[in-house]
């Protein structure tokens, strides 16, 4: 208990340090530059105190639950004796993982929809339509991004192919899309390939990609197993968009079935 509450004490103060900067820059531009008083400090400072508060136990919380769980994860998933490899077999087949790219592809569309940014992001969007945007079917289209990207990275891990090959061919894909894609839509697709990566989705998929490459033979943990990130990020832009050009293409077609 000691020893926990040591560590715990540290990444609050880590966090003290990290979080400094932002206050004295608000409080400069506030008082300096603007030359205004805080508006209700007593209520920021207090939010501030959540804030520090907040990502110290977040931090802890990534060391103690959802780095080992992901790593673990991996493990038991590529275990020669779940996926049936025989004995002293070092060559690897991409068909023999298939439970771990099931795997990646669940995880990914479960903690995208969990996402706080991706659901505040999509209220914002829902709202300053007036509702032409629905929140729910972006996260699912996001998500759905997030859930195949992550199960092509995985897929990239086991094969040991080069990333840039994978990330290359996605950005002319988004390049293409971005070109004939609904103007109104492409800030938000871009915007939607950003949030994803943040509070809940990225320390399972970045210890899923590290937990994959300890595992899996012939493969080192610093050269293929960072990059997943890149995938989540990606492959949500061009769900987005798709989702947007369809929509158009669907709207077009009844338009032109209720003129006929």
């Amino acid at each position: 208990m000691n020893d926990w509450l040591q560590h715990f004490l540290s990444t609050l103060l880590g966090t003290c340090v990290d979080i400094m900067p932002i206050l004295v820059i608000i409080v400069f531009f506030q008082l300096v530059i603007i030359r205004k008083p805080i508006a209700h400090p007593r209520k920021t400072l207090i939010g501030f105190i959540y804030v520090i508060l907040g990502i110290a136990l977040f931090l802890e919380g990534l060391e103690m639950a959802l780095f080992p769980l992901g790593e673990l994860m991996a493990k038991q998933l590529t275990d020669p004796e779940f996926i049936g490899l025989a004995v002293g077999q070092t060559t690897v087949r991409w068909q023999d993982y298939y439970w771990v790219y099931l795997f990646a592809a669940s995880i990914g569309f479960a903690t995208t929809l969990a996402e706080p940014s991706l659901i505040a992001v999509a209220i914002k969007a829902e709202a300053i339509s007036g509702g032409a945007i629905r929140a729910f079917p972006l996260r699912i289209t996001v998500s759905i991004g997030v859930a195949f990207g992550i199960a092509l990275g995985t897929f990239r891990i086991v094969t040991g192919t080069e990333l840039y090959f994978y990330i290359l061919i996605g950005y002319i894909i988004v390049i293409i899309q971005t070109a004939f894609a609904p103007k109104l839509m492409i800030g938000l697709a871009y915007d939607s390939g950003g949030v994803t990566t943040s509070t809940v989705t990225v320390p399972l998929v970045t210890a899923l990609g590290l937990g994959l490459a300890e595992t899996v033979p012939g493969r080192n943990p610093l050269l293929d197993g960072f990059g997943l990130i890149a995938f989540a990020s990606l492959f949500p832009i061009i769900a987005v968009l798709a989702y947007a050009q369809i929509s158009e293409w669907r709207s077009r077609n009844t338009h032109k079935k209720t003129e006929v």
